[in-house]
């Protein structure tokens, strides 16, 4: 960044070293690039999650904390002190800052690809179709609108083209991963409105990025209209050629890599530079680096192991380090002080309300001439009214390309943050799904039967791999050597709903999960839990129904009580928060596995054992007929 010297020359300023050769040498460790990026990336990352941790009761989505973050650690917060923003965030380290930013959005971005499943997109209905292209039509013809406005007061000197379909863009986009969270958060994936919100907001997401790659070609610099049309008819040239040219590539590598085995290092080296070569073409046609990373990760076959093994090998180090620059980065930019006087103020009032009203206005309208009841209705809109990671892009490649000014920046920024803010307690308040009433024969069920002919349920839930063979030699001592099917097991793989992109990705997978989805075994697919439960099936005389329960923490006793009534469990069998070690002492596992145990023990309407496995989940398979045992029952809190 030049500066004007005294005589009235500019200079810039002085590239920085990497790295210092310490302080005792009298060398300051944020006057070199290196020890200055980690104290910002530390910085950041410390914000981020303790401000996560504060709105976590407010059930709000990570994103909310990460742009929030961004803003106060710029001009809006703490970079009101010139002292502070001039040694942490100097105009010389930006350079730096930002190419680390848009290295770790990159791959972010291959990884929302990934997320998406083209597949289901074309299974996607005519209601969701319908809902979609109103929840983007409306919007984008409002922000049309809207732009004229602010182009003829706080933005003015721009060209009015790109800057009309970047506003567009911006209010109609409907963030994917953001919404995949909150339906799991209120545990809406399973009903109607959690099923049409998920596949509209899948082709809402392919459908922004189409309209973006038309603003970013519009907003060239170039004087002549035909450098644009060359910038979008070699995009999409670069597109077509990737989806003949990827698919069979990435399929025959994921068919060498089978279920269970660990994934060649050459395979993932190669999909890594696959990605980055794919941003530099983007890149030099002049449509952003972002664009054919995000291509590579959507056009990646879905099935086997390979596409999980990759989420696995980019995920943490780029979501937990790198892509908290990417706000920091864009609170810089950032400055609510801009937003100044009666106008201004009432233009962020203008923004705001004409993106909730053609997203909410548009999507209700439609999914009433669909007929949907009013209330999933408008449900539905206030859900693909969310905002996030996506819009934040669009706003900064338009702030990059002199598109958006400060202060427009800004209140787009707000909007972001308000309309993604609200979608939650919306929701909550005027949709609540028909809970089944409870069955009054179901109430303190228990083991001991009246009638030895009828069927044992019993559910029984593991966290990992290894309680399985504890579970299953449990099974087979309990199972008895009597009549055949006497014995109705339901395995509940409890996994963690978490900000990871996995989660997502596993989300999309099993998108009948909120309720648990309940695995038909000629449906399985080569899921290793599910053929372990399938090969004992076969040779006891147990019937067993894998399932797989998604959800946070601290609602997984939810799942696991309600599935218990439904499918009239006599009890449930829980694993113990710690397992043996090779010594004979136990380790904690994990302590959010007691709180889910104790939650489970206070709200069950039957019986609820925690096993706690002292080597009886060894790798010999005992038969019933040669088990021979005694039992001891202690009751602890009272009779269930």
């Amino acid at each position: 960044m030049a500066a004007l010297n005294a005589n009235g020359t500019l200079s810039c300023p002085q590239p920085m070293k990497a790295t210092s050769n310490g302080v005792f040498q009298g060398d300051s460790p944020l006057d070199f690039a290196l020890p200055l990026a980690i104290l910002q990336i530390c910085l950041v990352v410390l914000l981020t999650r303790i401000l996560a941790f504060l709105i976590r009761p407010l059930r709000q989505p990570r994103v909310i904390a990460e742009i929030v973050g961004g803003i106060l650690l710029g001009p809006s917060a703490l970079g009101r002190n010139k002292h502070y923003l001039n040694k942490v965030f100097p105009a010389k380290s930006l350079t730096v800052l930002d190419t680390l930013a848009n290295l770790g959005l990159l791959f972010f971005l291959f990884l929302i690809g990934l997320e998406l499943d083209l597949k289901s997109l074309r299974r996607t209905g005519k209601k969701a179709l319908s809902i979609a292209a109103a929840g983007i039509t409306l919007p984008f013809l409002l922000g049309i609108g809207t732009s004229f406005v602010l182009h003829g007061t706080i933005n003015k000197g721009v060209d009015k083209a790109p800057f009309l379909v970047f506003m567009g863009v911006a209010l109609s986009i409907t963030a994917f991963p953001v919404l995949a969270r909150i339906l799991a958060e209120l545990k809406l994936l399973t009903t109607d409105v959690g099923r049409m919100a998920m596949s509209a907001a899948a082709v809402n997401d392919v459908a922004a990025w189409i309209l973006l790659a038309l603003a970013i070609a519009l907003s060239g610099t170039g004087h002549s209209a035909f450098v644009s049309l060359w910038v979008f008819l070699s995009g999409s040239g670069f597109v077509l050629c990737c989806i003949f040219i990827i698919p069979p590539i990435f399929k025959w590598m994921a068919n060498r890599c089978p279920e269970g085995e660990p994934v060649d290092e050459i395979y993932v080296c190669a999909t890594l530079t696959a990605v980055l070569a794919a941003g530099f073409v983007t890149d030099s046609i002049g449509i952003h680096a972002l664009f054919g990373a995000f291509v590579v990760g959507v056009l990646i076959p879905k099935e086997g192991a390979f596409a999980g093994a990759l989420v696995e090998k980019v995920e943490d180090i780029v979501s937990g380090l790198f892509l908290p620059l990417y706000f920091v980065s864009s609170g810089l930019k950032t400055n609510i002080a801009t937003i100044q006087g009666l106008q201004s103020w009432g233009l962020l009032v203008l923004v705001i309300t004409t993106a909730c009203f053609g997203k909410i206005v548009g999507t209700i309208g439609v999914s009433i001439l669909c007929r949907m009841p009013f209330q999933e209705a408008v449900a539905m809109g206030f859900l693909m009214n969310t905002k996030g990671l996506v819009e934040l892009i669009v706003l900064n490649i338009g702030k990059d390309r002199k598109v958006l000014n400060d202060e427009t920046f800004s209140i787009m920024v707000l909007m972001a943050i308000f309309t993604t803010f609200i979608t939650t307690p919306l929701v909550v308040a005027v949709y609540k799904p028909a809970k089944r009433s409870r069955r009054d024969d179901y109430k303190n069920r228990k083991i001991e039967r009246n009638d030895t002919n009828t069927q044992l349920r019993i559910l029984t839930c593991f966290h990992s791999a290894r309680n399985i063979p504890t579970m299953i030699n449990l099974i087979e001592a309990s199972r008895g050597t009597g009549k055949k099917d006497g014995l109705c097991v339901y395995a509940m793989h409890l996994m963690e709903l978490t900000e990871r992109s996995s989660a997502i990705l596993m989300v999309h997978k099993m998108r009948k999960n909120g309720l648990p989805f309940w695995n038909k075994f000629q449906q399985s697919g080569n899921n290793q839990v599910v053929v372990a439960f399938e090969a004992f099936r076969k040779l006891s005389r147990v019937s067993i129904r894998p399932t797989t329960a998604i959800s946070p923490m601290h609602g997984m006793h939810e799942d696991i009580c309600e599935s218990a009534e439904q499918k009239r469990a006599a009890a449930i069998i829980l694993p113990f928060h710690k397992h043996q070690r090779l010594d004979g002492t136990f380790e904690t596992t994990r302590t959010e596995f007691h709180s889910v145990n104790m939650r489970v023990l206070e709200n069950a309407q039957c019986s609820v054992g925690i096993l706690v496995d002292r080597g009886f989940g060894g790798g010999t398979h005992v038969p019933a007929s040669n088990v021979s045992y005694s039992v001891t029952v202690s009751i602890l809190r009272g009779l269930r």
